[in-house]
């Protein structure tokens, strides 16, 4: 399923507090350190969205456990806008959002052992075969998540499709230290739009899979994550 048009967000918001763009935060041929803790600081555990689209996995979230923090990645400017322009919107400062590569972000701008939770929801299969170099689960970045993850962080993933969800638990197993996988069971939705995200809702309304499962790392103390119920409840 190809990716539907979005609105514009209003235009009298102040989408400042919401949105950067990665390549205008930390270009690419400059010499500008990036750091997520510029921008997000302070004790709230930071979870990050990969893929955001609409934003509803950041909305939902934000408003459910309103001491963490969310960040989102997403590539597609009028998407990242839209999801800004959501959060602006609905008052929920606790997330926000980066227009821009996610792979560059996680390698260039997030330290490590910061991180409470890495969310990646159906990211683009791409399908033909001399395209899946393009996905954004490879060894680079599956190695990045688990570097930024704080102790007892957790990695989520879910994909309608079996074969990008054998490949990645095959990855994981063979290049990281992460723990896992364990399963997410499927609740039904309360609601039209209880679900994590809107690919989600589309993938199920059509009567289709998902797969869902989420990794964790070693480490002592409390759970890492901000929002512990996301990892049980969907």
């Amino acid at each position: 399923m190809g990716r539907r048009s979005v609105r514009s967000p209003d235009p009298t918001l102040d989408l400042s507090h919401h949105l950067r763009v990665l390549d205008e935060w930390a270009p690419v041929d400059g010499d500008r350190p990036c750091s997520v803790t510029d921008w997000i600081s302070g004790p709230a555990p930071l979870e990050i969205e990969v893929g955001s689209g609409k934003g509803l996995f950041l909305v939902s979230a934000a408003r459910r456990a309103p001491h963490g923090q969310f960040l989102g990645i997403e590539l597609a400017a009028r998407y990242a806008r839209h999801a800004a322009g959501r959060l602006a919107a609905a008052g929920l400062d606790n997330g926000r959002i980066v227009q821009g590569d996610a792979k560059r972000f996680l390698r260039d701008c997030v330290p490590s052992d910061t991180i409470a939770a890495v969310h990646v929801y159906f990211p683009d299969p791409w399908w033909k075969k001399r395209h899946k170099k393009r996905r954004v689960l490879d060894v680079a970045f599956l190695r990045d998540v688990e570097r930024v993850l704080a102790p007892r962080g957790r990695f989520h993933f879910w994909t309608d499709v079996r074969e990008y969800f054998d490949s990645t638990l095959d990855l994981v197993r063979l290049e990281t230290g992460l723990e896992g996988p364990h399963p997410v069971d499927e609740r039904p939705a309360e609601h039209d739009l209880d679900y994590r995200t809107h690919f989600e809702r589309r993938t199920r309304l059509g009567g289709q899979r998902v797969h869902r499962c989420w990794y964790g790392k070693a480490g002592d103390g409390p759970d890492a994550s901000a929002d512990q119920r996301a990892d049980d409840c969907s």
